[in-house]
């Protein structure tokens, strides 16, 4: 499974883009169960919601299927996957 997460806005407004493919690691099925909760609550294809002013917005991509997210509205789920993704993938 490939995972991307680009995050866009805060106050610098830097870009930032990540990814990871789970196919041979030793968490892969942690990962996977964890992006399928992550991709639940929102719809695909939406526009980002409305978010906070210096907030971030999220572009959550499973294996094509991509979801919008912003702060504060991301649930627990999606700001585990995001920090993860943004902290192992390359």
């Amino acid at each position: 499974m490939r995972i991307a997460i680009t995050r866009t806005g805060g106050f610098a407004g830097i870009e930032r883009r990540a990814e990871l493919d789970t196919t041979g690691r030793p968490d892969a099925t942690h990962l996977e169960a964890l992006a399928h909760r992550a991709l639940v609550p929102c719809a695909p294809g939406a526009t980002a919601p409305p978010g906070v002013p210096d907030g971030f917005h999220y572009d959550i991509t499973v294996d094509g299927r991509t979801v919008h997210c912003a702060d504060p509205h991301v649930t627990h789920e999606q700001r585990e996957l995001i920090r993860y993704v943004l902290k192992e993938g390359a």
